[in-house]
C-alpha cells in the first residue's frame, strides 16, 4: 500500500494526473463556455447524468474540477465544489440545508457579508437565526431549537479571532442530528481541516489564502460526495455562481506554494503581535499564537500554527484609528487578507459596516479594532512600518 503523501506534496501533484492531458506538467486552461457531442445520443446520455462527459462550463469544466479535487483531498473531504466568489459557496450550501421556517445557529461573530445574508433569509424567507458564544455543551444545547437546519461557525472568527472548539460542537450537533459549517478562510486547510474534527462543510474565501495573490474571486465548499452532488445540481447550476476556468487555473496555480506562504505568513505574525503587544499605544491584541489568549491552547489542539491573522485595539477614538491607518505607508488599506502584502482595515466602518452598531459591540468590533493582514515581506520592513504610524499616533492621544 503506497504511503501517504504529506499535505506540501498533496498541495502540488494531488488531483491531476499529467499524463491523461497530453503530458502537460501544468493543468490545462479550458477557457470555453460550452462542449460539443460527438452525437445526439451522447448529448441526451450527458443531460440524463448517464455519461460522465462535460455539457457546458456553469455545470463543470476540467479545469474547475482538478481545483475541486486538490481542494477535496486537502480538506481531507469526499468531494469539493467551486464558486464565484466565497458568498455565493456560503449562499448555495445555506441555500440547499434550509427552507422557509428554518432556524440557523451561528457563531456570534461572522463576516459582514455573511451577516447580510442572514438578514436576506430572515426578511424574505423567513429563516430566523441566533449569534451564540459556543462556550459550552449546555449553551449550544439550549440555543438549538426544533426548526435549527444548520451551525454555522467561523473560527477564528472575523475580525475578533476567537475560536471556537470545534469538537464540542460537533458532539452536541451528531446527538441532535444537524449538519456543521465551518469557515475555514482564516487557517486554509494547511492550518485547521474541520472535516477531520468530525464538521460535515468547509467553506472558504477562496479569494484569500488559497489564491494568495490577490487577483482572484473564489469560493470553495468540502464535504460528502452525495451532499455536494446535490449542491452542485441545484443552489450551483441554477444560481449560477460559478467560478470561471481563469479563476479555476489561478487557484490550482496558488494552491502549490500554500504551505510556503503560509509558514511565512505565521512567522512574521508571531514576530509582529508581541511587538504590538508592548506598544503603548496598543491597549490589546488577538492573536492566537499568544500565551495569554484566552484560547491558547484550544489554538494548539485545533490549529497546526496560529495562522497569519492579528487584530489589536489602539487607545483613542475611531478617528485616532483611522489617523493611524493614514500614516502606514508600507502596509496598504484594503479589505481581504491572505495576499503576500500587508493588509490593514478597520472593521467598524469596512467589512462589518452592514452590521448594526449594537451587535458589533456585542461581537467585540469597537471603534478602534484594527484587523492585520500580516504579509510576506521581511518583518522587520512591516514592524517599521507600524512602529512609525503607532509612535506618531502618541501626539493625536
Amino acid at each position: 500500500m503506497e504511503k501517504q503523501k504529506r499535505f506540501e506534496t498533496q498541495a502540488i501533484h494531488s488531483g491531476y494526473d499529467s499524463l491523461k492531458f497530453q503530458g502537460s506538467l501544468v493543468p490545462p486552461l479550458y477557457q470555453t463556455s460550452t462542449f460539443t457531442f460527438p452525437t445526439a445520443e451522447e448529448g441526451e446520455l450527458r443531460f440524463a447524468g448517464e455519461s460522465d462527459g462535460y455539457i457546458y462550463s456553469r455545470l463543470g469544466n476540467p479545469t474547475v474540477r482538478v481545483l475541486e479535487e486538490k481542494i477535496a483531498v486537502l480538506e481531507q473531504a469526499e468531494a469539493a465544489l467551486a464558486f464565484g466568489s466565497g458568498m455565493a459557496a456560503v449562499s448555495a450550501t445555506l441555500f440547499y440545508l434550509t427552507r422557509s421556517g428554518d432556524h440557523i445557529l451561528c457563531s456570534e461573530g461572522i463576516y459582514g457579508c455573511t451577516f447580510g445574508l442572514l438578514q436576506l433569509l430572515k426578511e424574505k424567507h423567513h429563516i430566523s437565526h441566533d449569534l451564540i458564544v459556543f462556550d459550552n455543551e449546555d449553551t449550544i444545547r439550549k440555543s438549538i431549537r426544533d426548526n435549527t437546519a444548520c451551525i454555522y461557525i467561523e473560527t477564528p472568527i472575523n475580525p475578533t479571532m476567537k475560536l471556537v472548539d470545534l469538537e464540542m460542537v460537533v458532539k452536541v450537533a451528531k446527538e441532535k442530528k444537524i449538519p456543521v459549517i465551518v469557515d475555514n478562510t482564516f487557517c486554509s486547510p494547511y492550518l485547521q481541516q474541520p472535516i477531520k474534527l468530525g464538521c460535515d462543510y468547509v467553506i472558504h474565501s477562496a479569494t484569500k489564502y488559497i489564491s494568495g495573490h490577490g487577483d482572484v474571486i473564489a469560493g470553495v465548499v468540502a464535504g460528502k460526495k452525495e451532499n455536494l452532488e446535490e449542491i452542485s445540481k441545484t443552489t450551483l447550476k441554477d444560481i449560477g455562481g460559478v467560478i470561471s476556468p481563469m479563476d479555476a487555473w489561478l487557484l490550482i496555480r496558488g494552491l502549490k506554494t500554500l504551505a510556503v506562504r503560509l509558514d511565512r505568513h505565521c512567522e512574521n505574525a508571531e514576530k509582529i503581535a508581541p511587538l504590538l503587544k508592548a506598544h503603548p499605544q496598543v491597549t490589546q491584541v488577538y492573536f492566537p499564537g499568544d500565551e495569554e489568549f484566552p484560547q491558547y491552547e484550544l489554538a494548539k489542539r485545533q490549529m497546526k500554527k496560529p495562522g497569519g491573522m492579528i487584530s489589536f485595539e489602539l487607545k483613542g477614538t475611531k478617528e485616532d484609528a483611522q489617523a493611524f491607518l493614514d500614516r502606514c505607508r508600507l502596509i496598504k488599506i484594503a479589505v481581504s487578507l491572505g495576499d503576500a502584502e500587508t493588509l490593514i482595515q478597520h472593521p467598524a466602518t469596512m467589512t462589518h459596516a452592514v452590521v448594526p452598531q449594537k451587535d458589533r459591540e456585542r461581537m467585540g468590533i469597537t471603534d478602534t479594532l484594527l484587523r492585520l493582514s500580516v504579509g510576506l515581506e521581511a518583518w522587520e520592513d512591516i514592524w517599521d512600518d507600524l512602529k512609525h504610524a503607532l509612535d506618531q499616533n502618541i501626539k493625536f492621544t
